[in-house]
């Protein structure tokens, strides 16, 4: 009888696959969908867990080795950097990711920050609000048709996210090196294979990319640097792709002109940073993947990773070490 804790509430729809399989036993370590990590919880829990189903806490090798029976760590989202995975892998402790289930609403979430920039949408609210009406200083408004946007990263959401800029008239440039020049050129894309020399051409430039040691902190002062003065830089990837003074000091002195950011390097960022006092910048709360739809969709796979593990039908597509699962 397999045990398995969840760090987050499910959907009904998760729950009834559960409901139909008798034979788990199940420890709700959160009642909230969007909660805090609980780290003191999943400590306690792991010595008699056989799976997990996590948020946003970290498994590292201080957890794994509270975690004698651990198999299976199911992810509630498709980003592993909370994962120490050589060690998961040393241990035969298999990840599994909720990969297809978020790619529309983060798509959705990054068209929204490009309009929310480039409208203005969050100062004319609060003008509204104010009882000021119209504003009549600061950044003008535009359109997003015409512009050209540099899409770094062209997985699921890049994908996505560059068919609705077209659907926008706007020009794509993308970014890859996973993906070669034919298969974006088909794509209807520009295909950008020097970074640099592309930067300086786009309206908009796009992240939808990994992080690892690699892209850590490839946004910095020289990226920036490299950019338009009136262009826009969008995150909706993870916050540790932007060196964030760097950012800062650019969204401030004018090397760009506006930025909207889904994710940051501390969540939540402590009430004196520094991006609280840009007027150029807007923010939002780690939350794209918090539409109901894919509340239902993430839930539902993370639990169908969990059964399909144990019943040891589980598709590789779904992990990032399949080498861990069972022949």
């Amino acid at each position: 009888m397999p045990r398995v804790a969840f760090c987050r509430a499910l959907h009904p729809s998760a729950r009834a696959l559960l409901d139909a399989r008798p034979e788990f036993e199940l420890e709700l370590l959160s009642t909230e969908f969007r909660g805090k990590p609980i780290p003191d919880k999943l400590a306690a829990a792991l010595p008699h867990c056989d799976g997990v189903m996590i948020g946003l806490e970290k498994i590292g090798a201080d957890m794994l080795a509270l975690a004698p029976n651990l198999k299976v760590v199911s992810r509630f989202g498709v980003g592993y950097d909370n994962f120490d995975v050589p060690a998961c892998t040393r241990q035969g402790v298999t990840i599994a990711v909720t990969n297809g289930a978020n790619d529309l609403s983060v798509a959705e979430h990054t068209m929204m920050l490009m309009l929310a920039v480039a409208r203005r949408t969050t100062d004319y609210d609060a003008s509204v609000r104010a009882g000021t009406w119209m504003i009549q200083t600061g950044r003008r408004m535009h359109e997003l048709a015409g512009r050209k946007v540099l899409i770094i990263g062209y997985g699921r959401i890049g994908t996505r996210v560059a068919r609705l800029c077209q659907a926008f008239g706007m020009t794509t440039m993308v970014a890859d090196p996973a993906f070669p020049v034919p298969r974006l050129a088909a794509d209807g894309h520009i295909p950008v294979t020097d970074l640099a020399a592309a930067l300086p051409q786009a309206d908009i430039v796009s992240l939808h990319c990994w992080l690892d040691a690699t892209t850590r902190k490839m946004v910095n002062a020289d990226f920036l640097k490299r950019m338009k003065p009136t262009a826009w830089l969008i995150n909706t990837a993870r916050g540790g792709l932007v060196d964030e003074p760097a950012l800062a000091a650019a969204l401030t002195d004018g090397t760009i002109e506006a930025a909207g950011l889904e994710v940051m390097i501390g969540e939540p960022p402590p009430a004196n940073h520094p991006f609280f006092s840009l007027p150029n910048l807007v923010l939002s709360p780690h939350n794209a993947t918090a539409a109901m739809e894919c509340f239902e969709k993430m839930s539902i796979r993370a639990i169908r990773n969990l059964i399909e593990f144990f019943d040891g039908t589980l598709d590789p597509g779904y992990t990032v070490n399949p080498e861990t699962l069972r022949a």
